[in-house]
């Protein structure tokens, strides 16, 4: 009998040390949390399920603007005759798409 009564009290005090509000539907979401890594040259990755790694690459709009600025720079100090809103416009479309391709060109290594 006292055995007994000490392997319920063990398990009682066992149960109890457990977290409370550690439920299914949170260690399911704890499972599909992903844990980013970021590499040298800034790129963030992850580590999927098949073991194979994953990066999160940025969509190009920082490369987009600063291109564009810079494209607009650019093509106003190249055209030199007349308004000079023809060489502005121009270059920075050229600068735009050109940042853009460059920022989303960053591979995961």
């Amino acid at each position: 009998m006292r055995n007994s009564l000490l392997a319920i009290a063990a398990a009682t005090m066992t149960i109890t040390a457990l977290p409370a509000a550690w439920t299914p539907a949170e260690a399911k979401h704890a499972k599909n949390q992903r844990r980013y890594y970021q590499s040298a040259n800034g790129v963030r990755y992850w580590r999927g399920d098949d073991g194979r790694y994953y990066c999160k690459r940025s969509n190009g709009t920082t490369g987009l603007i600063v291109g564009a600025a810079a494209g607009a720079l650019a093509g106003r100090a190249i055209d030199t005759s007349g308004e000079r809103a023809t060489g502005t416009i121009l270059g920075a479309a050229a600068g735009a798409l050109l940042g853009r391709e460059v920022q989303q060109s960053v591979t995961c290594r």
